[in-house]
């Protein structure tokens, strides 16, 4: 037979047996791809739990303290610095040497024992008899200073001093002063006194206008005028100390 005959369907042969072979193995390798694609298999099931599982963070690498464990304190910052006190004004300070006082508004009810003092004293003045005051007066143990001499009787020196009213216009001072308030100076200390009038111890260029009103119910405005002139309050104030005693109804010089 000649040889090209031969070789013609040897070539056939050998395609369709290829052929054939590549469909053998295409219909082997399709029961794993459809297992592959079926959602219910073995191999979907592990892909799906790798998708849905919870991812949990590492441990943190330092551990924070416990309820119990010491915690350092900020660092203390020491005492609040206080603003020094404001000393008070050359014109705030009162005269005579007082070392405090307190001012009216500040003082509230009087102690009793000041304020029954008081109450007599203005009680003996509005009866206009001299006497009736010069005994209360002596009520205490010791007279209150009414002159700077103490060298005359105080009936008899208020009638000097004031002979066209027979003194009775002493009287008159002495309730109007002590219808003012007082103030209160030397607190805390042997010396305490509750003074009438209150603007005894003001500097009288300082006083306001309603302060003036209260002047000018105890002085004249030539009282006034002489006071602007020297700097300074001259006239009769009272002095009561804490327990009662009165120390003095003195004018000024």
């Amino acid at each position: 037979m000649p040889l090209r005959a031969c070789t013609a369907p040897s070539i056939k042969m050998r395609a369709g047996t290829r052929g054939a072979a590549l469909v053998a193995r295409s219909l082997v390798m399709l029961p794993a791809i459809a297992l592959l694609a079926l959602p219910g298999s073995s191999s979907a099931q592990a892909q799906q739990k790798v998708r849905t599982e919870t991812i949990r963070p590492g441990a943190p690498t330092t551990t924070p303290p416990s309820a119990n464990q010491f915690l350092q304190p900020a660092p203390d910052a020491g005492p609040v610095a206080r603003s020094p006190a404001r000393p008070a004004p050359a014109s705030e300070v009162p005269p005579h040497g007082a070392a405090s006082q307190q001012s009216a508004a500040d003082l509230g009810p009087l102690p009793p024992a000041v304020q029954h003092t008081r109450d007599r004293i203005l009680a003996a003045a509005h009866t206009g008899d001299l006497q009736t005051l010069l005994a209360q007066m002596r009520a205490g143990s010791s007279l209150p200073v009414f002159s700077h001499t103490q060298k005359q009787d105080p009936a008899a020196y208020w009638k000097e001093t004031y002979p066209d009213s027979e003194g009775v216009e002493i009287l008159s001072i002495l309730i109007s002063i002590l219808e003012t308030p007082p103030v209160r100076i030397e607190a805390g200390t042997p010396q305490e006194t509750f003074v009438w009038p209150y603007f005894a111890r003001l500097p009288v260029k300082s006083l306001t206008p309603a302060q003036k009103v209260d002047l000018f119910r105890v002085v004249t405005g030539s009282d006034y005028k002489e006071m602007l002139e020297r700097g300074r309050y001259v006239f009769y104030q009272v002095g009561i100390s804490p327990d009662g005693t009165w120390r003095y109804f003195l004018a000024s010089e």
